[in-house]
Parts: C-alpha cells; structure tokens; sequence
C-alpha cells in the first residue's frame, strides 16, 4: 500500500510540474494543475496516515511504540543536534521514508563555529563547515545492504534566498525518489529488525559496499552536503527494513549521548573533532 501511494503522489507530483512548466508555451487550465497538486497532497496525507504505528492493543499500558534501541554515536568530538525526536515526533514533521525518530546533527567544535544562517553570502562552500568530511563509524556489529555516494556534494543553502530555493530544489528531488531526498547514504542491517540509515554523505567517502560485515566504530563513511540539505552535516535514524519507502522509523538512544534536544551540543566518545583536509 505505501508504495502504491508513494509512487500516486510522485506522479501526481510529476504531472503538476511538467504541466507547471508547459504552462509558459501552452494554454492549459489552471484547474488540472490544481487537480494534480491536490491529488498527490491526497496521496501523501494518505501514505502518513498508512505509516503510522498500529494502535496499542491491551488497554493504556500497551504501547504502539516499541523501546529505544542503544547504539554507539555514530561520530567523534564536539556536536549539536537539530530536527531531534527528543522534541517532537515525527522529528522532521513527516514519517515519510522512515524519518518519524530521525535526528541531524552537525558538528560544534568550540574553536571554529558554523557560518550563521542570513542573507549573505547566499551560499557557501562546503569547507567553511565544520562538519563536512568529518568521520563517520557504525554503531553496531551490522551487515551493509545498502550504500550509494554518486550524488555530488553541492552548494550550502543557510541563507533565506538559498533556502527558499531549497524549497523548489526539494519538491522536485521528492517526485524523483528517496535517493535524491537522502542524497548518498548508507544502510546497516543491526539484526532484530532494525536498520540505521546515515544521509547526505560526502561523495566517494563510503568505504564499505553491500553485503561487507562491519563492526562497531569502524569507519564507514564521511560527512557531506549531499541530496535535499542545508548545509554539510549526518541524517541518522533507525528504522525497521531497508526499503526507505516502505520503512518505519524506530526509537534510538546513543550510548553516553542520549536523544540529543534541539540545539543541545554534546561529546561524542570522548573524543576531539578532528581536523579536515
């Protein structure tokens, strides 16, 4: 069901922009681009209501929810959180693609922050971001099923023009498809069920492929500014399966982090963020 609405909701999506973009040569009326929009904002509302968790069965100490699965963190060094599910869930406002417990996280270290968010410059980049090609490490014992790092590295969006480009820029990635959303990512089959997607990697970081057996804290990727994203930094969650259409978000904690709150920094292993190249 979720991908028969997944893919209704992209090519409904699809149709409103070529139609949107004909509009500029050919004469077609306003109302089947307003039927088209409806139709996949119908088909989305309907996948998120697919994607919620089943309700509780056995009275009010049943829960839909099942506990927070403990892992390592996935980085090293100095780091602040944002989109966290220890403020609200969905974290990033949808359960779409197996996000609902999703958090993003972007490097703090004390001696150089991150360019503020404003007007200008409308972009930056990616090397006057801390965090990009920061190391990243797995966070259990797990088996890679997938891993993909073709997608360039592109510009920052931290400004408002730039974001609202972003806002375009993301429509169209989300009618192509997961990948273009999460951009070059990495897929960990942790056992039990649960898998741990890391997004927006750093074009040709990934040091593992499908099918490798890694343990936990090896390095497996690098932090990049890859598919529908602001500016360099790691998307983690953990979810049930490895479709990212099909999948549903799991509960996570860190091992010595916790759930990270919105704009709380904290130390990652114990460790210095270490230095680019």
């Amino acid at each position: 069901m979720l991908k028969t609405l997944a893919l209704l909701r992209r090519g409904l999506m699809a149709a409103f922009l070529v139609q949107l973009v004909a509009g500029v040569w050919l004469d077609f009326r306003m109302l089947w681009g307003w039927l088209l929009l409806g139709g996949a904002m119908l088909a989305g509302i309907a996948a998120e209501v697919v994607n919620r968790p089943a309700p509780p069965a056995g009275g009010e100490a049943a829960t839909a929810v099942p506990p927070a699965t403990e892992v390592g963190v996935p980085v090293t060094g100095r780091w602040s959180a944002l989109n966290s599910p220890a403020d609200r869930v969905p974290s990033h406002g949808t359960s779409a693609y197996g996000q609902s417990h999703a958090i993003d996280i972007t490097a703090a270290p004390g001696d150089r922050p991150s360019p503020a968010f404003g007007w200008w410059p409308i972009v930056r980049g990616n090397r006057a971001f801390p965090a990009f090609d920061q190391p990243l490490f797995a966070v259990a014992d797990a088996t890679v099923v997938h891993a993909a790092d073709r997608h360039r590295d592109h510009l920052s969006r931290n400004s408002y023009p730039a974001l609202a480009y972003l806002f375009i820029e993301g429509l169209v990635r989300d009618t192509a498809g997961p990948g273009r959303v999460v951009g070059n990512h990495l897929i960990l089959d942790l056992g039990g069920g649960v898998h741990a997607m890391y997004a927006h990697l750093r074009r040709g970081s990934l040091t593992v492929r499908p099918g490798d057996r890694v343990t936990a804290g090896q390095l497996v990727a690098r932090c990049g500014n890859s598919g529908n994203s602001t500016e360099p930094h790691l998307h983690f969650q953990l979810m049930d399966g490895p479709d990212l259409v099909t999948a549903r978000g799991l509960p996570f904690t860190w091992r010595g982090a916790g759930v990270p709150a919105n704009g709380e920094e904290f130390s990652a292993n114990g460790e210095e963020l270490s230095a680019t190249s």
